[in-house]
């Protein structure tokens, strides 16, 4: 006899978790925090690979900048790019 749950699947609490930047335990914007946590990674680690980024090519800076644009706050509704999009979509009305 085979009997089954419906939520069987395990996961992991990487997978329900969201890719928001955190309010606390932060050094600048709290893109690598927030990339951490997402990922189930060492904070360190991503904050390595950034600076790695930005040192040979420069690519790390506009990574950076672009998760600190689209990467909500823990809390927030929405990203600050996607507040500034909106309060121009409204404005134009």
């Amino acid at each position: 006899m085979n009997t089954t749950s419906t939520n069987q699947q395990a996961s992991s609490p990487a997978q329900h978790q969201s890719l928001t930047r955190p309010v606390h335990d932060r050094m600048l914007a709290g893109v690598a925090a927030g990339l951490a946590r997402y990922l189930g990674v060492d904070v360190t680690v991503i904050r390595i690979v950034l600076v790695v980024l930005a040192v040979i090519g420069g690519a790390g800076i506009p990574i950076y900048l672009a998760g600190w644009l689209l990467m909500p706050e823990d809390g927030a509704e929405q990203s600050i790019a996607a507040g500034f999009v909106q309060g121009r979509q409204a404005s134009s009305h």
